[in-house]
């Protein structure tokens, strides 16, 4: 029986498992991009978060892997969250097969992912770091590789990775397929990208500047005195499934998750000084709905699948304007709809500003009806156009640090 993803390459089994996890519908880029990664195409990708680019990859591979054999496909991403998550979808998704799938990453100790390695494997997801550790050791072998992911390769640049990449691309065969998914594309990624890739298919779902038109959101105007009252009201008033509340720095994450368990709130911390045993147990509680709160920074904004989040919360406006539509991102996912609220003080004006120019677009500002308001030129349009001018002029870094 023909269903829509058979349509697009896929084996009827695979396509009947599919549609067994509850997938009806292929997404834009999965719709795009299996045909071309069924087809041996190299490949670019770009989508927002949220889009079903896991899956784009990952179903077509699985098939092309097909039975049990050599260290075929390996994945290579930014951090230990989205090696898991891409893990946890291939688990799943070759679930009917007898392909085995495996991961390394660091911060934990090497027996376990040494045992899988040694047992024999057909899918790698890993981190940098950790699998170049593995190589050096002779522990994995990347000869038999055909077909190399590297995926978030705009993130990777961002935390230093691309030498570490180069080094690991080098390591596997010319005559390999190659899959490269990135936001954005400066210099040093197209430089790569040309390197690394041949001839390839180029996929590109939405603006990457744009808010999926599935989430609400707007700015909420408040004095840095009156953030967490406001937070407060705010998860009061919400009729919300479960929440997630973006923080700027490790510090005020776990500052807000004490605060809102005081407040009688079940809280899961994710941030980059959690061991990894906690991040995967508050990833974990958040998914399964033992916490109805997940306080992070922006670790958890990019590609980290949880789905059913019905709000975000943006406790610090983020000084990336990229990162603003990365958060909001993890609500108003699968074509559900989701809300996002951004508390924005004095101080944050400018940033509110820059995120306007990158979406192109003029996000409404809100105020809550009975709440205390301290007044502040946030509320009045024409001192606020004097503030944001105020503060678009030079501000030293260590300067501007203080002032936070």
């Amino acid at each position: 029986m023909d269903t829509a993803f058979s349509k697009l390459g896929l084996s009827d089994a695979l396509a009947f498992g599919v549609q067994e996890m509850g997938y009806i519908e292929p997404t834009p880029i999965q719709a795009q991009a299996i045909p071309v990664v069924l087809a041996g195409r190299d490949l670019i990708g770009s989508a927002q978060t949220g889009t079903g680019k896991t899956a784009a990859f990952a179903l077509p591979i699985i098939q092309k892997l097909g039975t049990h054999g050599k260290l075929r496909c390996l994945i290579l991403e930014p951090t230990r969250e989205l090696a898991l998550q891409v893990e946890e979808a291939f688990q799943k998704f070759s679930k009917f097969t007898d392909l085995r799938v495996t991961i390394v990453y660091g911060g934990v100790g090497y027996g376990k992912q040494l045992e899988d390695l040694r047992a024999g494997i057909d899918i790698l997801a890993a981190t940098p770091g950790r699998l170049l550790d593995h190589m050096e050791q002779g522990n994995v072998s990347l000869k038999d590789v055909d077909i190399l992911v590297l995926d978030e390769v705009d993130r990777m640049l961002d935390m230093g990775f691309l030498p570490d990449v180069k080094r690991i691309v080098q390591k596997t065969p010319n005559t390999r397929q190659t899959l490269f998914f990135t936001a954005t594309v400066p210099p040093e990624i197209a430089s790569l990208a040309s390197w690394a890739l041949k001839d390839p298919a180029r996929v590109e779902i939405g603006r990457q500047r744009s808010v999926a038109e599935t989430i609400a959101h707007a700015f909420y105007p408040v004095v840095a005195s009156q953030k967490f009252e406001l937070l407060q009201l705010l998860l009061d008033q919400t009729d919300f499934k479960s929440v997630i509340i973006f923080a700027r720095t490790r510090m005020g994450s776990d500052r807000i998750a004490d605060r809102l368990q005081r407040k009688g709130h079940t809280v899961g911390v994710l941030h980059s000084d959690r061991s990894q045993r906690e991040r995967i147990e508050a990833l974990e509680g958040f998914k399964s709905g033992k916490y109805e709160v997940l306080v992070a920074t922006d670790i958890a904004a990019r590609g980290l699948d949880i789905a059913g989040v019905s709000h975000v919360i943006n406790y610090d406006v983020p000084e990336n304007a990229e990162d603003y539509v990365h958060r909001i991102g993890r609500t108003g996912r699968a074509q559900a709809s989701g809300d996002a609220f951004t508390l924005v003080t004095e101080e944050d004006v400018r940033d509110a500003r820059s995120i306007e120019r990158f979406t192109g677009m003029a996000i409404e500002r809100k105020k809550i009806e009975g709440f205390p308001y301290i007044y502040s030129a946030l509320f009045d349009e024409k001192a606020q156009a004097e503030v944001a001018a105020a503060a678009a002029k030079p501000v030293s870094r260590l300067h501007r640090g203080m002032r936070r």
